[in-house]
């Protein structure tokens, strides 16, 4: 019998048939399978599309939205390249870091406050920045605005030393020679001190005398660089502020209420000791002659006066006023000392109406903080202006003689 297996299809038809069905099937079968295959990578290659361009777009958007953040995190700055233009800015005096960054940001110097600051806390020399007018270039980075700042040659200034005990009188002088306004402009200007900065209650006093606004006292001593473009009224300004500022710093209103007077008469016994004292060791020491003769008992009874200073300084204080030139003591005659129409004569009851000059800090302190002493007399005993002070007249003759022998009296007034 002949196997089976090896039969053809021909011989086993209907086996050959089904086989054949069979085939066919298996052929739809895979073909099906290659098309499920054809569309699961057509599926696979659209969703690693998508994938890749959601991945885009959304890396595409970071990076925008980052660098909108970065420019939120970033400190705005100039990169001072962009432009040659100069500018004109105006440093005040007492002005700190942010002081500076608003006013340099106003006039378009720097691109943002925060970029000055953050130039400021890594430059250590910012802090030797002075006041004055300032010639700058615009929109420069925080840091070049700094190192212009810092550079003398940048600066329009008119320094200008007024020293200590100058009167207004004389300062308006050499304001007006330096400057080159008016003397005629300073007078005007002060004809209202509160409108220059005095507060009103400066001067009240505690002694009943009625109240005389006079800029005098006001004006402190310094050397100043005033903007070329400055008034006398501004130049006059500047000086206030700077008295306000130091008496300020010294509170001086504070110690004057622990002498149990106003801080305008501080400032008229300043003033009396800036003029008196020949070295700043004794600017104490003549305040306090100052206060122990118009207060104390004891130097009534003693001198032989009703509360008087007893000072020729005052008198010629009064010359300038009335726009004449001040004398020597010699010089003034005894009807000049003691007129009784001049408030400001030797015998005058009491303080002054007014300060005298305008006294340094030196005299300001001594007259806030006076040494304790009953001395009612002083007079110069050595060429460096060094006072002996005593309480009786016995001493103050004796250190006459002093004076005498070193040189400093030609004789003694005892």
């Amino acid at each position: 019998m002949t196997d089976e297996l090896f039969l053809s299809f021909e011989e086993h038809p209907e086996r050959g048939q089904q086989r054949r069905r069979h085939g066919v099937d298996n052929n739809r079968g895979r073909n099906n399978k290659k098309k499920k295959k054809k569309k699961k990578r057509g599926r696979s290659f659209l969703a690693l599309f998508l994938t890749l361009f959601l991945l885009g777009g959304l890396a595409g958007g970071a990076y925008l939205g980052y660098d909108k953040i970065k420019n939120l995190l970033v400190t705005p700055d100039y990169t001072s390249a962009a432009t040659s233009a100069e500018v004109e800015v105006e440093i005040k005096q007492g002005s700190r870091g942010l002081d500076m960054a608003e006013v340099l940001k106003q006039h378009d110097v720097i691109k943002s406050e925060q970029a000055f600051i953050e130039a400021w806390e890594q430059n250590p020399d910012a802090k030797k920045i002075q006041p004055g007018l300032y010639k700058l270039r615009v929109q420069i980075s925080a840091a070049d605005a700094i190192t212009m700042l810092l550079d003398t040659k940048n600066r329009l200034v008119n320094g200008i030393l007024i020293a200590e005990g100058m009167s207004t009188f004389k300062i308006y002088k050499v304001l007006s020679e330096k400057l080159g306004i008016p003397e005629a402009d300073f007078k005007a200007a002060a004809k209202d001190p509160i409108a220059l900065g005095v507060p009103a209650w400066w001067f009240k006093r505690e002694d009943g005398k009625k109240e005389s606004r006079s800029i005098e006292g006001f004006l402190f001593p310094d050397t100043y660089e005033f903007p070329k473009n400055v008034t006398a009224k501004s130049a006059l300004s500047m000086m206030v502020e700077r008295f306000m500022k130091v008496t300020g710093d010294m509170g001086y209103a504070d110690a004057a209420a622990k002498l149990n007077i106003s801080p305008y008469q501080a400032l008229i016994v300043a003033s009396l000791a800036q003029a008196e004292a020949g070295n700043a060791d004794d600017l104490g020491k003549v305040a306090r002659v100052s206060y122990n003769r118009v207060f104390s008992d004891k130097a009534v009874a003693e001198i032989g006066t009703c509360h008087c200073l007893q000072f020729d300084v005052t008198v010629n204080y009064s010359r300038e006023i009335a726009g004449k030139d001040p004398k020597p003591s010699s010089g003034l005659t005894q009807a000049e000392l003691t007129d009784p129409k001049n408030p400001y004569n030797r015998n005058a009851k009491g303080l002054p109406p007014t300060p005298i000059n305008n006294p340094g800090q030196k005299a300001l302190e001594g007259a806030a903080n006076p040494p304790k002493g009953d001395w009612i007399y002083f007079v110069a005993i050595d060429k460096e202006g060094h006072s002996a002070f005593s309480a009786t007249h016995s001493q103050f003759c004796r250190d006459n003689n002093t004076a005498v022998k070193n040189g400093v009296l030609k004789q003694s007034s005892c």
